[in-house]
């Protein structure tokens, strides 16, 4: 079996919604603590195993971990790991753990793509360490209430307070289910317990510090560790930052005024470049007008001549901001759009289909609901943030997985287990943070929050383009990655590295670099 393709290992984050908007709010500021439970040292049981890419040479292994680690003789979990050894031991440095984020996806899966992922000179220094996350993949994958998870997914986008109720209240209902199928692990889901197991597993290793490099929402598992175990740091990488110390509306507000500015960079784009589908047109003022018809069920996607409605646009537009080389497609879609007099009768009722009480798997909102406080006191507060969002990205209105994030969490629990707070980080040796200038899932500013709150512990490099993920987007991200890795050599400050755009002169000269045959396996996070 071939490696994961770059657009489907983490596609777990592209959740189309609506919209919103208002007040800031921040969540309950708490200090980082040194945990009061010593770290156990307990031997990984490694055994050979094999890639289900076919690459390379691994081991894989579990480690037993509390469940709660207030409470470290009570319920245990068993993480999965995998490692692929470093290729020339002679120049080994030690163990990389690695997590992709997510929240909800596998390390073992990077670790095992790894070989063909990360660059030789990586592979070669480095044992390539993954990890599923507790409640995650290998590691007693959470599971909830089938039905459950179907009356929250209708419950999804109210329109009013009655039905905000209502999805407040699926929420509650969901999260109590999966108490119910998966124990007491549905309550220990959060960050700051992985942090926790990772420093078990960095103890299995019998490794005094360790190397880490996470993207996305795994930038949090490193936060967080950095704050708790600091001196058991040797070098970490936080590639597309999260920033914990932001509540619903300053996610929504950043993440929104990034998508916004990577659109028109997209419709500049395609009006310079011949290649581009919408060649010749004006992009904005196309999308504006597609907008305005899917508001009033008039926009169809022409494949299928079904309606193609606001909350679809948002998501898919939404969804292609995260890799460029995507740009082409996305072109093709909003080509297959067409605005039509009135709205489309409906030929056909769909059945309703009652979902069974079966458990399913379910990770995502167990793990972010139990990190961020979102709650909003009502409808008309969601109503206000619509409102100003609208005012800011008068494009596309609203970054749909932020707008996910906040309804999704509505109600989960009476107290988020790992709340947010600014970081609080002392004693590492200098962390080397990456983020692209316009990423709509981690936005710049967050990077560079986070960078100013860790301070002299932490050295910001910035891809000047489009896209989430860093290491892959160009020979000069990767370059500065590897020789921080491998050296601990900060790139100096302020450094930028230049974008490149696809179809470009620098793209096709990015294909003759060394690591330009990367694989990327997550490219939406």
């Amino acid at each position: 079996m071939s490696s994961p393709t770059p657009r489907r290992m983490l596609a777990a984050v592209g959740v189309a919604a609506t919209a919103l908007l208002a007040q800031l709010l921040t969540g309950t500021a708490t200090a980082a603590t040194t945990p009061s439970t010593p770290t156990p040292t307990t031997p990984i049981a490694w055994e050979p195993c094999e890639s289900p890419y076919g690459e390379g040479d691994f081991e894989c292994g579990t480690l037993t971990v509390p469940v709660n680690w207030q409470h470290p003789d009570g319920t245990t979990v068993d993480l999965a790991l995998a490692r692929h050894r470093a290729t020339d031991p002679d120049r080994r440095i030690g163990s990389l753990l690695l997590n992709p984020g997510g929240p909800g996806q596998s390390g073992v899966d990077l670790a095992f793509s790894a070989p063909s992922s990360f660059s030789p000179e990586l592979a070669a220094r480095f044992d390539f360490v993954g990890f599923d996350p507790r409640g995650i993949a290998r590691s007693a994958e959470m599971h909830c209430a089938g039905d459950k998870v179907t009356a929250r997914r209708a419950a999804l986008g109210p329109t009013d307070e009655a039905s905000f109720q209502t999805l407040r209240q699926a929420n509650r209902a969901l999260a109590d289910s999966c108490r119910e199928v998966s124990g007491p692990l549905a309550d220990h889901m959060d960050t700051q317990s992985v942090a926790r197991d990772m420093d078990a597993i960095r103890s299995g290793l019998g490794e005094r510090q360790i190397s880490y490099w996470g993207g996305s929402y795994g930038t949090l598992i490193g936060q967080q560790y950095a704050e708790q175990f600091p001196h058991r740091v040797r070098a970490m990488v936080l590639d597309s930052n999260m920033d914990h110390s932001l509540g619903a509306w300053g996610i929504l507000k950043s993440r929104t005024e990034t998508l916004e500015a990577s659109f028109g960079l997209f419709a500049d784009w395609c009006e310079r470049t011949p290649s581009c589908l919408l060649y010749g047109k004006d992009v904005r003022a196309l999308y504006e007008s597609y907008y305005r018809a899917a508001e009033e069920g008039r926009l169809v996607y022409t494949l299928s001549n079904r309606p193609f409605p606001a909350s679809s646009l948002r998501g898919t537009t939404y969804s292609y901001m995260y890799d460029p080389d995507d740009w082409s497609s996305f072109a093709l879609v909003l080509s297959y759009l067409s605005i039509v007099p009135a709205p489309p009768a409906q030929t056909a009722t769909e059945t309703a289909v009652t979902a069974a009480a079966d458990p399913v798997a379910f990770t995502y909102d167990p793990v972010l609901c139990q990190d961020f406080d979102l709650d909003v006191p009502s409808y008309a507060t969601m109503a206000r943030y619509e409102t100003e969002l609208a005012r800011i990205a008068p494009l596309t209105r609203v970054a749909s997985l932020s707008w996910s994030y906040m309804t999704t969490c509505q109600n989960w629990t009476d107290r988020v287990a790992n709340p947010q707070h600014p970081l609080r980080v002392d004693g590492t040796p200098p962390i080397l943070v990456t983020n692209s200038r316009y990423d709509v899932a981690t936005p710049h500013a967050w990077a560079a929050n986070a960078t100013r709150q860790m301070g002299r512990e932490a050295r910001l490099l910035t891809y000047d383009g489009v896209g989430h993920i860093t290491y892959w987007r160009s020979p000069c991200m990767r370059a500065a990655t590897d020789t921080y890795l491998t050296t601990l050599t900060t790139p100096p400050k302020n450094t930028h590295c230049p974008a490149i755009w696809p179809g470009s002169s620098q793209a096709a000269a990015n294909q003759l670099t060394p690591g330009a045959g990367l694989v990327n396996p997550m490219p939406h996070l």
